[in-house]
C-alpha cells in the first residue's frame, strides 16, 4: 500500500480524465462526476451499482470513503431534501462520504466499460463499438471466438455464468448464435436497430414488455440478463484501477435488484 490517505480532488481529476466525463453525452439526470464532496481525504474505495439508501448507509460507516456508482442520486432531476433523498444526503455528509457517479462514460469506455467487459466475459472476439446513441457509440459487437455458432440455449447458459444470474430469452432469431451485440442496462427498447448490424443475438439487461414480441417479429434473439447484473463490471474495474494507482483498499458492495 502506497498511502493510507489520498486527495479526493486528485482522484476525481484522474477519473474525469480517464472516463472523458465532460466529453460524453448522457441523460440530464446522470450528473456524471463528483456528486457529493467530503472533507477532502479518501481512506478507501467502495464500488456499487446504485446510490440507494442501503448502499450509502453501509459505505458511510467508514469516514473518508469514496463511493463509486453507476447510477447516481439525481435521476429524478431537481428534488426536495425530504424523505429518502434527505436521509441519503444527510447520511453521506455525516459520514464524510464522497460519491462519484459515472453512467454512459463507464458503459462505453473501451477498457473499463460494462459493455466491453461483458463481451470479453462471453469470449467474444473482434470486438468493436456499435449502436449509436446521443452522438456516440454506446455498445459493442463481436463474435464467439473459436467456438463457431452455438445453440442459443447454450449461449444463454454462457451468459448466465458471465453475469451470475438468470437470463431470459426472446427466441426470435436463428437457433444458433455466432455474432452478438452487447448493450448493458435497459437497452431492450433499441431492439429494432439490432438486425441492421447483422448479429444473431442482442444482449442487454432489460427491456419494455413489447421488446419481446418485437424481437420475434424482427428475427433477432434478444437476451435479457438483468439491468443490475450486466452493470456490475464497470464500477468494479474502475475501483480496482484507481485503487491500484492510489494504494487504497477497495471493495464491491453488492445490492442486487434482481431486475
Amino acid at each position: 500500500m502506497k498511502n493510507s490517505l489520498q486527495s479526493l480532488s486528485r482522484l476525481v481529476s484522474t477519473m474525469d480524465s480517464l472516463l472523458q466525463t465532460e466529453e460524453i453525452n448522457d441523460y440530464p439526470g446522470a450528473v456524471n462526476g463528483l456528486q457529493i464532496e467530503n472533507s477532502g481525504s479518501v481512506t478507501r474505495i467502495v464500488a456499487a451499482v446504485d446510490a440507494c439508501e442501503e448502499v450509502i448507509r453501509e459505505s458511510s460507516r467508514v469516514p473518508g470513503t469514496l463511493l463509486l456508482v453507476h447510477h447516481g442520486l439525481f435521476w429524478k432531476g431537481v428534488q426536495t431534501l425530504t424523505g429518502a433523498h434527505y436521509r441519503k444526503i444527510k447520511t453521506a455528509l455525516d459520514g464524510d462520504l464522497a460519491l462519484y457517479s459515472s453512467h454512459l462514460p463507464l458503459d462505453l469506455h473501451p477498457k473499463l466499460g460494462n459493455n466491453v467487459l461483458l463481451a470479453r466475459a462471453l469470449g467474444l472476439s473482434a470486438i468493436k463499438p456499435a449502436l449509436e446513441m446521443k452522438g456516440q457509440t454506446v455498445g459493442v459487437q463481436g463474435e464467439l471466438s473459436g467456438k463457431g455458432p452455438i445453440k442459443r440455449e447454450a449461449f444463454a447458459d454462457l451468459l448466465s455464468g458471465a453475469v451470475g444470474g438468470h437470463v431470459h430469452l426472446a427466441p426470435g432469431g436463428p437457433k444458433t448464435v455466432k455474432s452478438v451485440l452487447v448493450v448493458t442496462g435497459g437497452a431492450g427498447s433499441e431492439v429494432a436497430r439490432a438486425p441492421a448490424l447483422g448479429v444473431d443475438a442482442f444482449v442487454t439487461g432489460e427491456g419494455p414488455h413489447w421488446s419481446y414480441t418485437a424481437a420475434e417479429e424482427l428475427g433477432i434473439n434478444l437476451f435479457y440478463a438483468g439491468h443490475y447484473a450486466t452493470e456490475t463490471f464497470g464500477v468494479k474495474a474502475l475501483a480496482s484501477l484507481i485503487a491500484s494507482q492510489s494504494g487504497l483498499p477497495w471493495s464491491f458492495l453488492d445490492h442486487p435488484t434482481g431486475l
